[in-house]
């Protein structure tokens, strides 16, 4: 049967989340979360957070939050914004500054939210196709920026899990003076030293960057994300955030999310043990003949290089161990593996070992 008021429904394919189950008894390495939990010092902050606050609204703006921020990265207060998860943040800049007639662009291949909000939003779009090696191809966004309606890239990309060089993206930048430049740095923290745009926000009125806390910061399940950029952005942003919903930050999440962004050791440290593991899991991957992408990210994308990507993602399932796999053109025969503790590495390798030799 059908209704009239169906006429009326805006319908889009939605976004497919990684696989949420509740057995805490499985190795869960298909969402990118960080193995690591908060700190001892973010524990007692946690504890000590005040119930009274609950039944009250919690400051719109976030002020102790953003203030945390803009002195962590060496800006002012007024060139941060914050949100519900980097996602928020980004639907934020879609919905605040793509509004023209002209296509935004973004690689073929990456976050698939992207190509959701775009629907969502009646914002038209074209993707790029990545290069063979599965490398964004600069020259063609450099060509196709100039006339974009705006540009989006993840840097490191995703699922790909390979960098882009800071040279390539000013590239970008340079030829998209028109439209606004959104680079999603949600995994840059794994990446090499220097490799963010975030020193770039004073040099160029049409760059934002995007972060989150959810892969490095140990905190997705909190859910914070932020922009930094020029005053003028910051404040179209907050201008359509106050118009959508102005309390989108919970009291918890500026407490806790103000103390972890001065928790630097603790987060160092866990930087330096998941990268470490990568490296150890690539040659281990390797050595089972697997290709593995460069990452400069907390997750691997590898193919078997047999076609058996996804016999490999159903096995592992069964035995309570969790991949991400997507059957999608040119990626069907990878698998991307978030990197965990130790000893689930080793229990992967361990299975992958017994599986690819039966």
């Amino acid at each position: 049967m059908t209704f009239n008021w169906e006429k009326n429904v805006r319908t889009v394919e939605p976004y497919t989340p990684g696989e949420q189950p509740t057995d805490k008894n499985i190795i869960k390495l298909n969402t990118n979360e960080n193995p690591y939990g908060p700190s001892d010092e973010i524990k007692k902050v946690i504890a000590s957070l005040d119930d009274d606050y609950l039944r009250r609204y919690p400051d719109f703006a976030a002020r102790d939050l953003v203030k945390e921020l803009a002195a962590f990265h060496k800006v002012s207060d007024d060139m941060v914004f914050v949100g519900v998860g980097s996602d928020d943040v980004l639907a934020m800049c879609f919905m605040t500054f793509f509004n023209s007639d002209k296509p935004i662009i973004f690689p073929d291949i990456t976050y698939s939210f992207y190509p959701v909000w775009a629907e969502m939003l009646r914002i038209p779009y074209k993707t790029i196709p990545l290069m063979d090696d599965f490398t964004i191809d600069t020259k063609s966004f450099v060509s196709e920026g100039k006339e974009s309606g705006g540009v989006v890239i993840a840097n490191p990309n995703a699922p790909t899990s390979i960098l882009l060089g800071k040279d390539k993206i000013k590239e970008i930048i340079e030829s998209s003076k028109d439209s606004v430049v959104i680079v999603d740095e949600a995994y840059i923290d794994f990446a090499e030293d220097g490799s963010s745009m975030l020193d770039l926000v004073n040099d160029y009125d049409n760059l934002i960057v995007v972060r989150t806390y959810s892969k490095s910061r140990s905190l997705a399940g909190l859910r914070i994300g932020y922009a930094v950029s020029n005053p003028k952005m910051i404040k179209y942003l907050n201008d359509v955030k106050y118009s959508y919903n102005s309390y989108t930050m919970n009291y918890p999440s500026i407490v806790i999310g103000s103390a972890v962004i001065k928790d630097n050791d603790y987060f160092k440290e866990v930087i330096s043990k998941v990268k470490a593991t990568r490296e150890w899991f690539t040659d281990e991957l390797k050595e089972l003949g697997f290709k593995v992408l460069p990452s400069s990210t907390n997750f691997v994308f590898a193919s078997p290089q047999d076609g058996r990507a996804k016999e490999i993602f159903e096995a592992a399932k069964k035995k309570g161990i969790f991949f991400r796999y997507f059957n999608l053109p040119k990626i069907d025969d990878y698998l991307r593996i978030t990197i965990g503790v130790d000893d689930d590495m080793k229990t992967v390798i361990s299975f992958l070992k017994d599986f690819l030799t039966t």
